[in-house]
């Protein structure tokens, strides 16, 4: 099975306070998911990040557009974090 991929959507431009209007991450915290190497921790992270994005509001494109991501490269996940890829 492939590893959980980057939220990252492809967008890169941190013009919301430091944050990319793509995803919301910030510099470090792309720079802190690179580093992740366990699912169970990189599934984490992505909770973290929906929360990040539900609290900075202007992020409801980014699940349809992670979904695409992880249907183009034959990911299935699910949400909840106790649950594996």
């Amino acid at each position: 099975m492939a590893k959980v991929p980057s939220p990252c959507i492809d967008v890169c431009k941190f013009k919301r306070a430091g944050h990319c209007i793509g995803c919301s991450m910030t510099k470090a915290q792309k720079s802190l998911f690179k580093e992740l190497k366990k699912d169970k921790h990189r599934l984490a992270f992505i909770d973290m990040l929906r929360s990040q994005q539900a609290d900075l509001g202007k992020y409801t494109h980014w699940d349809a557009a992670y979904a695409k991501k992880l249907k183009k490269k034959k990911i299935k996940l699910v949400w909840d974090k106790d649950k594996a890829a």
